[in-house]
């Protein structure tokens, strides 16, 4: 089975979004000698917790820093921009990297509503029409250039014009996603992490739907989940009290940093008879001993029939993040790559 990684760029409290996203550059680093598969970076904007408002830019860095790993968006937000800008944008990651580069597309905002009102180029005061099918099928034609020969698209040249092409993967968190990735034949990511109940019906009915396309001849599926891996039981669910802390606050709009494991022991312990979150077959976030890790992870992915995960680790000591990918690589025997370059000392926060 092929492991991933999804990164967020977190930032913890008592640290800047600088030593964030140089904590993404150090386990891009890392991960990469470790064996792991693929290195994508989200997109998420206006928020204190999170650094990386741009993940096309940070890509052009991480593919510099990286030898084997493919690289990607999880994801590139497409209803804030032009399918235009972002073709010529992952064009010149392709060009830089070759046969290194995915465009994982998303359609969730990213942000808030006022943060996607002030992203847009035109702000109406009516509602922007949904034409994210629209725009999904409008990149797929530039990147591969399938315009009708009278479409007025069909005469622009997206450059760098090199051989090949980025691969489009369509993310998402709902049936909807999943019948639009079917039907347009392209590859599916599934972000349990954000909403874990629909999981299993949303691959299945990617499979059953699944239309051959001259992008994908079979249905292929990532699952994106939340692992946090520790040498013992106890000491990953410490460290795990940071992200349900977290996660709690965003429910609620709350965008501070990732706080420390006491501050989210006490917060939590005072919130102990809260609402919980609906109950899921597998929780967002798997967390324990390298065996029992591995164990959870391996029984889900069993049960949905897919042959990669990606994995999204937060927890507020960058130094247990890393931990926690070095012993999942360890655990499920991932080989190392000798080419790959060390990372530099790790920053603390």
């Amino acid at each position: 089975m092929r492991l991933s990684v999804l990164d967020q760029s977190p930032v913890s409290a008592g640290s800047s979004p600088a030593d964030a996203l140089r904590n993404t550059l150090e386990l891009a680093r890392l991960t990469d000698a470790l064996g792991y598969y693929r290195y994508w970076i989200a997109e998420h904007h206006a928020t204190e917790t999170l650094a990386s408002p741009a993940p096309e830019i940070l890509l052009a860095r991480v593919g510099a820093e990286t030898a084997n790993l493919r690289i990607g968006s999880g994801g590139v937000m497409l209803p804030h921009y032009s399918p235009l800008k972002v073709a010529e944008q992952f064009r010149m990651l392709h060009a830089l990297y070759p046969d290194r580069v995915d465009l994982g597309i998303g359609r969730a905002p990213g942000g808030s509503p006022l943060e996607t009102f002030a992203l847009r180029r035109e702000r109406l005061e009516t509602p922007m029409p949904d034409d994210f099918p629209d725009q999904l099928v409008e990149l797929l034609g530039f990147l591969h250039r399938e315009f009708a020969p009278r479409h007025p698209f069909s005469r622009i040249k997206v450059s760098p014009d090199v051989p090949g092409s980025p691969t489009v993967w369509l993310l998402g968190s709902s049936l909807w996603s999943a019948s639009a990735a079917a039907q347009l034949g392209l590859p599916y990511a599934f972000a349990h992490f954000i909403a874990p109940q629909p999981t299993r019906l949303a691959v299945e009915r990617y499979r059953t739907h699944f239309q051959p396309s001259r992008y994908l001849s079979e249905p292929q599926v990532i699952i994106a989940l939340g692992a946090i891996c520790a040498p013992t039981d106890e000491e990953a669910r410490r460290l795990s009290t940071s992200v349900r802390l977290m996660g709690r606050r965003l429910r609620m709009g709350d965008l501070r940093p990732v706080p420390t494991v006491e501050e989210a022991e006490r917060e939590l312990a005072l919130a102990a008879n809260s609402p919980t979150e609906e109950p899921s077959e597998w929780p967002r976030h798997v967390y324990g001993s390298p065996a029992r890790v591995r164990e959870r992870l391996q029984g889900m992915a069993g049960e949905l029939g897919v042959e990669e995960l990606m994995i999204v680790t937060i927890v507020h000591d960058h130094r247990a993040r890393v931990r926690s990918y070095e012993l999942l690589a360890e655990e499920f025997g991932l080989a190392p790559m000798p080419n790959a370059r060390r990372g530099d000392k790790v920053a603390t926060g």
